[in-house]
C-alpha cells in the first residue's frame, strides 16, 4: 500500500485529505506540526510527502531543502500544496517535484499523485 505523509497546520485540511486519500486505498499519516515532520517521515518511510507551504518554523520552503538534503528522502517525490499564487514562491519551491494551489480539486490531487507514482498505484 501506498503510504503518504501529510504536512499542513491546517487540521481541517489534514482531516479531509486523510479521510479523501485513506478512501482511495493510500495508507497515510496526517501532522500538524512540520516540527515534526522530519522525525515522522523517518520512521514512517513514505511513498510521497504533501507538504503546506505557509506553516510555523520550519515552513515548507526550508522543510523541502531539509528533506532533500537528507539521503533517505532526496528521492521521494514531494508535492506542495498552498494558497501562494505567484511565480516568486513557485520558484522558490525548488526541490519540491509538484505544486498545487488551493483551493484545488480532489481528483486532480490523486491525478498528480498517481503522476509523481507510477508503478507503484
Amino acid at each position: 500500500m501506498v503510504k503518504i505523509l501529510i504536512v499542513d497546520d491546517d487540521d481541517k485540511v489534514t482531516t479531509l485529505l486523510e479521510r479523501f486519500l485513506s478512501s482511495r486505498k493510500y495508507l497515510v499519516t496526517a501532522i500538524n506540526e512540520s516540527s515534526k515532520a522530519i522525525q515522522t517521515a523517518k520512521s514512517l518511510h513514505p511513498d510521497l510527502i504533501i507538504l503546506d507551504i505557509m506553516m510555523p518554523p520550519p515552513d515548507g520552503f526550508t522543510l523541502t531543502r531539509m528533506l532533500r538534503a537528507d539521503p533517505n528522502f532526496s528521492r521521494t517525490p514531494i508535492l506542495i500544496i498552498t494558497a501562494l499564487d505567484n511565480s516568486n514562491s513557485k520558484a522558490t519551491t525548488f526541490g519540491a517535484n509538484d505544486y498545487l494551489t488551493k483551493p484545488f480539486d480532489l481528483d486532480e490531487l490523486v491525478s498528480r499523485i498517481e503522476a509523481l507514482l507510477p508503478g507503484i498505484n
